[in-house]
C-alpha cells in the first residue's frame, strides 16, 4: 500500500489532494439537488458564465471568485427574469444566456495581457493551487455545507416539490435563488481544481450515479458524496502513474462509474432489467 500514497510525499499533490476533497463534498450535495430539480443545464450555464466575471474582475483589481461569484448570479437572474417575461422555455433562455456571456468572457480574455492562462480557467490547475486557494476553497465547502444543513428540510421540500413548498409557506423565490447562490460558489471554488468546463461532470455525475442506485435522498446524498470523493482521491493519485492531468482523470473515473451503474444497477440498470438477465440470475440461484 506504500506505493498508493507515494504522491503524497509532494507538497503539491498534499494540496492538490486536500482541494479535491474539498470540492467534491459539496458538489456532491448540490449534485443531488440538480438532479432532482431537472437543474443540470443550469449548471452548465452557471459554470460558462462565470468567465467574464473572472475577467472583469482581473481588470478593476478586486478578486476573480468575487467575479465569477457576480457573474454567476447575473446568469441566473437574467436566466429567471427572462424566462418569467417571455414564452420561450428555461433551457432555451438558458442556452442563450450562457453562451452568450461565455462567449464575452473569451473575447474580453483576448483583449486582456494576464498572467493568467486560458487553458487553466476552462479547465483547471489543481497541481498548481496554493494553501490560500485550499483555504479559501475550504471556507466555501463549510459555508456551502452548513446553510445546507440549517435549511435542509426547507430545501429538501422545494427539491421535490415546489409548489407544496410555496402553500407550507417556504419562500420559493428565496430557496430558488438561495440555491443558485449556493450553486456559483461552489462552482466558484471549482473553478482552481477542475475549471469552468470540467465542473459540469463533477455537480451531474454523482448525483445522476446514486439516483440510479437509491431511492431514499439520505441515502442519495452519502452515495453522492461517496463516489465524488472516492472519484476524487484515485483520479488525483492515479494520475500521478499515468502521467495525466488530474481533473480530466477524475471526471473519466466518474464517467466509468455512471456507465457501470448505468448498465447494472440493482433495480435501474437496463441490462438487469432485461427479462433475459433476470432468468439467468434466477437459475444460478
Amino acid at each position: 500500500m506504500e506505493w498508493l500514497f507515494e504522491p503524497l510525499r509532494f507538497t503539491f499533490m498534499q494540496q492538490a489532494l486536500i482541494i479535491g476533497l474539498l470540492v467534491a463534498v459539496p458538489a456532491a450535495v448540490l449534485s443531488c439537488l440538480l438532479v432532482l430539480r431537472g437543474w443540470s443545464l443550469m449548471g452548465d450555464a452557471v459554470s460558462h458564465a462565470v468567465l467574464p466575471g473572472i475577467v472583469v474582475a482581473y481588470i478593476i483589481g478586486i478578486p476573480m471568485l468575487l467575479g465569477a461569484f457576480i457573474s454567476g448570479m447575473l446568469c441566473a437572474v437574467a436566466t429567471g427574469y427572462l424566462t418569467q417575461h417571455s414564452r420561450l422555455k428555461e433551457d432555451t433562455v438558458m442556452g442563450v444566456v450562457f453562451s452568450g456571456m461565455f462567449a464575452l468572457g473569451i473575447v474580453l480574455f483576448s483583449f486582456v495581457h494576464t498572467n493568467l492562462h486560458l487553458d487553466n480557467v476552462l479547465f483547471g490547475n489543481i497541481l498548481g493551487v496554493t494553501w490560500l486557494d485550499v483555504l479559501q476553497t475550504g471556507v466555501i465547502t463549510v459555508f456551502v455545507l452548513v446553510v445546507f444543513m440549517i435549511k435542509r428540510r426547507d430545501i429538501l421540500v422545494f427539491a421535490f416539490d415546489p409548489q407544496h413548498a410555496g402553500v407550507i409557506g417556504i419562500n420559493t423565490t428565496l430557496m430558488q435563488y438561495g440555491l443558485l447562490a449556493l450553486l456559483s460558489l461552489v462552482i466558484v471554488a471549482s473553478i482552481k481544481a477542475v475549471g469552468i468546463i470540467l465542473v459540469i461532470a463533477v455537480l451531474i455525475a454523482p448525483g445522476a450515479i446514486s439516483f440510479l442506485l437509491t431511492d431514499q435522498f439520505e441515502r442519495m446524498l452519502l452515495t453522492a458524496i461517496g463516489i465524488a470523493t472516492a472519484c476524487a482521491v484515485f483520479g488525483i493519485l492515479g494520475s500521478y502513474y499515468i502521467d495525466s492531468a488530474p481533473a480530466p482523470t477524475i471526471v473519466v473515473l466518474l464517467t466509468l462509474v455512471f456507465i457501470l451503474t448505468f448498465l447494472f444497477a440493482p433495480k435501474r440498470g437496463i441490462l438487469r432489467s432485461k427479462p433475459g438477465f433476470q432468468a439467468n440470475q434466477r437459475n444460478q440461484h
